[in-house]
């Protein structure tokens, strides 16, 4: 459930730049294809040729730097926070923790990948999400990632 109190079917791109701080080149989802409230979500991040981190990650072989899937698990989890949170408008959710992240396989220019979010725990203005991301239903990394929502400094 959203803070209105009804679950969304998605969240598309404007509602993405009105929730997080990221822009072009760093914002690593494009839409939110499922949510439930705070509880699970699936961001959809579109892989293309063109992302600057193509040109040197490697030039002769394209693959998705680990860490932007990371990034985009987490901003898809931010995503979850900031909407489950109508009352803090202001706040920005920062990044705490990653533990327990693997990488499975590559990811390539022309791949779509899905952020599988799924809460674990709260407490008080920190969430906790098992975060799964997928390539044609195949799990490429996973982590459990921990955010807090706070003031903009």
């Amino acid at each position: 459930m959203n803070g209105a109190g009804k679950t969304l079917e998605s969240v598309d791109i404007r509602t993405i730049l009105k929730s997080l701080p990221h822009r072009y080149p760093f914002l690593m989802i494009d839409r939110i294809v499922e949510i439930d409230g705070e509880q699970s979500a699936i961001g959809i991040k579109n892989c293309t040729i063109n992302e600057p981190h193509f040109l040197g990650h490697f030039p002769e072989n394209p693959v998705m730097p680990g860490v932007l899937l990371l990034e985009g698990m987490a901003q898809t989890g931010g995503v979850l926070c900031v909407l489950a949170s109508p009352e803090k408008a202001s706040a920005v959710v920062y990044f705490m923790t990653i533990d327990e992240a693997k990488f499975r396989k590559p990811v390539m220019p022309g791949d779509t990948v899905e952020y599988h979010m799924h809460l674990l725990r709260k407490r008080r203005n920190m969430w906790w999400y098992r975060a799964e991301a997928k390539v044609r239903g195949e799990i490429v990394a996973e982590a459990v990632l921990s955010a807090m929502m706070g003031e903009p400094r």
